[in-house]
């Protein structure tokens, strides 16, 4: 009985530990082949890492995700909200029809052709076969709805203005690219989501179309729009565009204890880092779904880049992207090429009373060896595998202690009996 009862155990902890080997692995989504000659570009999509895994409509989520876990969403919301701000969102469409997101889409339009033929593909703004861009949607603006599931937007009251301009086969180029972030200034976007991007096939970072991507992007930094990009998903380390560009907050993706997470793209040119594992959000037709990827650490920087464009409407785009950075969680005092100056902190960057800077600073308050990582305390950030691991170390334990009281007691029990026959 002894030798089944600690089998038993050790089966159980084993079932434990191995159902947490199980978690889903990053996959990279596909792109779009590289052009030939000097100078050619290879276009990546989105990274549409988990889509495929996702079934639309899906079920609602009624559990808080950890990135959420993190913000004390009653103080963000007590600063503001993203009221009368609308937030661009060039991608694959987003589908207005989740209860998370309906009444608050703005219909901006399809850009997308047949890179083969050249034809316009049908759908409009609103169409989103692939998920993707209502998940980078939800993650930006999706209303509350408590009694069905514990995921919202960090901007609740902000407008989506959906331009699709990609999709899972790569049929949006640079060209599509400009002409969406065009669209989006002129229908008096604030704050520009780009979870996409473009790689140089040179040194000198050159490609075809890149002046006027440029152009377009000093276009909306005159017009004080937030621009925020993706820093890519390849894990390696090297520029990506529009993210590389001066004037684009570049967001590359953390995990749950605020490093690198192992498929960001990093350098120098990565401002900030905000979670990009296991991101909860809005899927067409309802419910939401997982996925990872940098393309979901981009809105939930976009998403607060949209609060403070309520809180401060004067302030330049320029001031905005500083104060993200200079308020970010850091490990050191100044930036660096795997995470730029930090992890976002929404609350902090919402409560600093600091006067509007151009540029983020090294600060000197930083203790480099003991840095608070999470702004709620307790294990807020925990996973369902810390909790496993946790529940197979005390069945361990318990198990441990049951079969050392059996034992001992054995003993307890001969040594009795002896005493008692030579009494007897």
């Amino acid at each position: 009985m002894g030798t089944f009862r600690r089998a038993a155990a050790v089966l159980v902890v084993l079932g434990v530990v191995g159902g947490t080997a199980a978690a889903p692995a990053f996959a990279a989504g596909p792109s779009a082949g590289a052009a030939d000659g000097a100078g050619a570009v290879r276009w990546s999509p989105m990274s549409i890492a988990a889509a495929g895994e996702c079934t639309f409509p899906a079920a609602d989520v009624k559990s808080k995700p950890w990135a959420l876990q993190r913000v004390l969403l009653d103080q963000l919301w007590a600063a503001g909200t993203g009221k009368d701000v609308t937030v661009a969102v060039i991608d694959t469409g987003v589908d207005a029809s989740n209860p998370q997101l309906a009444g608050k889409v703005i219909d901006g339009g399809s850009l997308l052709k047949d890179r083969q033929t050249g034809k316009a593909v049908e759908g409009t703004g609103v169409t989103d076969k692939v998920g993707h861009g209502t998940k980078v949607a939800g993650i930006i603006a999706a209303r509350p709805l408590p009694d069905r599931t514990g995921f919202v937007g960090l901007a609740p009251d902000a407008r989506i203005l959906a331009i699709r301009q990609n999709d899972s086969d790569g049929n949006g180029d640079v060209t599509t690219l400009v002409a969406a972030i065009n669209q989006a200034i002129t229908a008096g976007a604030k704050v520009i989501n780009i979870s996409q991007d473009v790689r140089a096939d040179n040194d000198k970072g050159e490609f075809e179309g890149r002046g006027a991507l440029e152009e377009a992007l000093k276009r909306a930094e005159h017009e004080n729009v937030v621009v925020v990009a993706s820093s890519g998903n390849d894990g390696r380390e090297g520029d990506t565009y529009p993210a590389a560009i001066e004037t684009v907050l570049a967001v590359g993706a953390s995990d749950r204890n605020n490093e690198r997470a192992p498929f960001s793209q990093y350098g120098d040119f990565v401002d900030i880092a905000a979670p990009g594992v296991d991101m909860l959000s809005t899927v067409p037709a309802g419910g939401q779904c997982v996925d990872n990827g940098t393309s979901f650490s981009a809105p939930y920087v976009a998403g607060l880049a949209a609060v403070l464009k309520g809180m401060y409407p004067k302030w330049t785009a320029q001031q905005i992207r500083t104060r993200i950075e200079q308020t970010a969680q850091r490990n050191e005092r100044g930036a660096n090429r795997f995470i730029g100056w930090g992890v976002v902190d929404p609350v902090k960057a919402v409560q600093s009373e600091s006067a509007p800077a151009e540029s983020p600073s090294p600060d000197a308050k930083v203790k480099l060896d003991n840095v608070p990582i999470v702004a709620q305390p307790l294990g807020l950030a925990e996973t369902q595998a810390d909790r496993d691991a946790r529940t197979a170390t005390f069945v361990l334990g318990g198990g441990g202690l049951a079969v050392a009281a059996l034992a001992g007691g054995a003993v307890v029990l001969r040594d009795f009996r002896r005493r008692r026959g030579e009494h007897a």
